[in-house]
C-alpha cells in the first residue's frame, strides 16, 4: 500500500560472502563460484539474486503498477580478489525501473598501504561477454547509486527498457585493504509499464570551418557522466571560452554522454564523441568514435585484448591514444606499449614532472622510428579537465585539417600535423627549408645529405619564452624571445646531422632565468611548457648538393 505517495516494498537480505580463487576451485560454498576469462580479466561470479514477484502471473497476481521490490545483498571480498565481481540479478517481466545502491567499509590501513576502493556498473540481459552488447552503464567509484528506466538514467548509464532476463551488477574492487572489504548492494525493482523512450541527441560530425586550416581542440574532457563535476553544458561553454574549435567527450568507460551532446554542439564548436578506456594497466583515449559506440575496458596487458579493441576503434574511424602514461595513481601508468597506438598524450593538464618523462619517452620513440623505418608516433596534449579549477583547453591541440569535421580532425592528428598549446593566446609556425624545398609540422623534407637546412619558428604569446630546437642528438639550439612574447628563431643544420627536428617553447624558470638544456642539475632544467610541436623529418638523398 502507498503512504504519502511512497509505496511499501518487500526487502529480502541475503548474505553472499565471495570466495578467493583457491576456495572456489576447492568447491567451498554453494552460493558463489569463480569464472576466469568471462570478461577478459579474472572474474568472480556470485549466486544469482531472484525476486519473488513475477509480472507474468506465474506466482500469483500481477504486481501493481508502481509497486517496488527490494533485495539487499551483503558479502565480503578478500585481498587478491578478481578484478571484477559479478552479481547476477534475475529480472522478471513487467519491470519499469531498476535502482541500485552500494556501500563498502573503509577500515584504517597503515601508511603506504592501499585502502578499500570499489567501482560499480551494470550489464543487461544481453550478457557480460567482453566487448558484447550488454553494457548499460558505469560510474566507477564516483556514485553510490544509479537508476535505469526506458525514459531516463543516472548519468553514466544508458536509458532503455528493463527487459526480463539475467542482468549483472559488476563491482570493481581495484583496491582491497589487508582486512578485506565488506560490501552491501541494494537492488530495487519498480513494476509497471515502460515510459516513453529516451530521445538521443547525437552531435553532428561537421561544423562551420574555415576550409583547410589550423583548428584548436581539447581531446580529453570529463563530465558528470563519469567522474567529472561539470555538466555537458558547462564543458561546452568552457571549450568556447577557451577559444577552441572542437572538443572530444571522453568519459570513463561509458558512452552515456554521447546522446546529449547534440544539444550543445553548434556551427562554432564541433563536439566529437569518444571514451577514456580505464584498464588496470593504464588509460587510453578512443577518439572520434561513432556516437553511441562503447569500448570495453575489462582486461590487463597480460590478457592480450588491447589489440582487439584498438582495431575496433580504427575500424570505426577513430584514434587510439595512450593517456598520461606516467600518472602515479593506481592503474594509470601505461603498460600496453605503443604498437597499437595512433598517437600518445605527452602533456596532460598543468605541466608537471610526469609530462617531462612522457615527452622524453615519446622522443625516444621518434628515434626508434627513424632507426627502424617504422611508423612514427605523434604527440598530443589535453587538459583531462574534470571540474573547477581545472582549465579546459590547458593544454590543447592545434591540428591542420581539411575541414572542421570529425574525419578531417582525426586524419590530421593521425598524420602528426599538429602542435600543442597551453592556451589560445599562444601562436606559432614551425617549418624547415632546404634545397629549394619546404616542409611543415609532421612532414618530411628530402634534401642532399650536406645541403643546408634552415629551421624556423615564429612564436607569439610567451613573454620571455625559451625556444628549443631538439633533434635525435638532443637539444641543438636555444634562444629566448623578449617581453613582448613574440619573436623568430632560425637555426641551420643538415640532414646528415639531424634525422628530425622538433620545437619546444618554455616559460622562464621560477627565478626568471631561461633555463639550460645542456647542463645537469637537481631541479628541472626549464620552466613549464608553453608549446610543443610534432617533428619535421629530414631525409638525406644520396646525391650531394652541387
Amino acid at each position: 500500500m502507498c503512504l504519502d505517495g511512497h509505496c511499501e516494498h518487500d526487502v529480502d537480505v541475503l548474505d553472499l560472502e565471495a570466495l578467493t580463487a583457491d576456495e572456489a576451485s576447492s568447491g567451498l560454498g554453494r552460493r558463489r563460484f569463480m569464472t576466469v576469462g568471462v570478461a577478459g580479466a579474472a572474474a568472480l561470479t556470485l549466486t544469482p539474486v531472484s525476486f519473488a514477484q513475477a509480472a507474468d502471473g506465474s506466482t500469483g497476481a500481477k504486481p501493481a503498477a508502481g509497486s517496488d521490490e527490494t533485495r539487499v545483498i551483503s558479502g565480503f571480498l578478500e585481498t587478491g580478489v578478481a578484478d571484477f565481481v559479478y552479481l547476477p540479478v534475475q529480472i522478471p517481466h513487467g519491470v519499469q525501473k531498476i535502482a541500485v545502491s552500494y556501500s563498502y567499509d573503509k577500515p584504517a590501513v597503515p601508511s603506504g598501504t592501499p585502502g578499500n576502493s570499489c567501482d560499480i556498473g551494470v550489464f543487461d540481459e544481453r550478457g557480460i561477454a567482453l566487448g558484447g552488447r550488454g553494457f548499460r552503464g558505469w560510474s566507477g567509484g564516483f556514485r553510490t547509486s544509479f537508476e535505469i528506466s526506458n525514459s531516463e538514467a543516472t548519468p553514466g548509464y544508458l536509458p532503455g527498457p528493463v527487459n526480463a532476463g539475467t542482468w549483472n551488477i559488476v563491482l570493481g574492487p581495484y583496491q582491497v585493504a589487508p582486512q578485506g572489504m565488506h560490501y552491501q548492494v541494494q537492488i530495487t525493482l519498480t513494476y509497471g509499464e515502460p515510459g516513453p523512450a529516451f530521445v538521443k541527441k547525437y552531435p553532428p560530425q561537421r561544423a562551420k570551418g574555415r576550409g583547410r586550416d589550423w583548428y584548436r581542440g581539447d581531446c580529453h574532457l570529463h563530465t558528470v557522466h563519469s567522474d567529472g563535476k561539470r555538466l555537458p553544458a558547462e564543458v561546452a561553454a568552457g571549450a568556447r571560452a577557451a577559444g577552441l574549435d572542437f572538443m572530444v567527450s571522453t568519459d570513463h568507460n561509458t558512452s552515456a554522454s554521447h546522446a546529449v551532446w547534440g544539444e550543445y554542439a553548434g556551427q562554432d564548436l564541433l563536439i566529437m564523441t569518444g571514451e577514456e578506456v580505464t584498464t588496470r594497466n593504464g588509460h587510453w583515449l578512443a577518439l572520434g568514435l561513432p556516437a553511441g559506440e562503447w569500448i570495453d575496458w575489462r582486461y590487463r596487458s597480460r590478457d592480450d585484448a588491447f589489440a582487439r579493441f584498438s582495431r575496433q576503434v580504427r575500424r570505426s574511424g577513430g584514434l587510439v591514444v595512450p593517456a598520461h602514461m606516467y600518472c602515479a595513481y593506481v592503474a594509470c601508468q601505461w603498460k600496453f606499449g605503443f604498437e597499437d597506438a595512433d598517437a600518445t598524450e605527452v602533456w596532460t593538464g598543468p605541466w608537471t614532472y610526469d609530462d617531462e618523462h612522457a615527452v622524453s619517452t615519446w622522443d625516444q620513440k621518434l628515434g626508434e622510428a627513424v632507426r627502424t623505418g617504422k611508423r612514427w608516433l605523434p604527440a598530443m596534449g589535453n587538459s583531462d579537465a574534470h571540474s573547477d579549477p581545472q582549465v579546459i583547453g590547458l593544454p590543447h591541440n592545434v591540428v591542420y585539417a581539411d575541414d572542421l569535421a570529425t574525419d578531417s580532425i582525426t586524419d590530421g592528428i593521425r598524420a602528426g600535423r599538429s602542435w600543442i598549446a597551453e592556451s589560445s593566446a599562444v601562436k606559432l609556425t614551425f617549418s624547415v627549408t632546404g634545397n629549394g624545398k619546404h616542409a611543415g609540422i609532421g612532414e618530411k623534407l628530402r634534401v642532399p645529405v650536406d645541403a643546408p637546412v634552415d629551421v624556423r619558428l615564429d612564436v607569439e604569446g610567451v613573454p620571455h619564452g625559451t625556444v628549443r630546437f631538439i633533434t635525435d642528438e638532443g637539444q641543438m639550439h636555444q634562444e629566448s624571445v623578449d617581453a613582448s612574447g613574440s619573436g623568430t628563431v632560425v637555426w641551420r643544420t643538415t640532414a646528415s646531422l639531424a634525422a628530425y627536428v622538433r620545437a619546444e617553447v618554455r616559460h622562464p624558470m621560477a627565478d626568471g632565468s631561461p633555463g639550460q638544456g645542456n647542463t645537469m642539475g637537481d631541479a628541472l632544467l626549464f620552466g613549464p611548457m608553453a608549446a610543443l610541436t610534432n617533428p619535421v623529418f629530414l631525409e638525406a638523398t644520396s646525391t650531394p648538393r652541387s
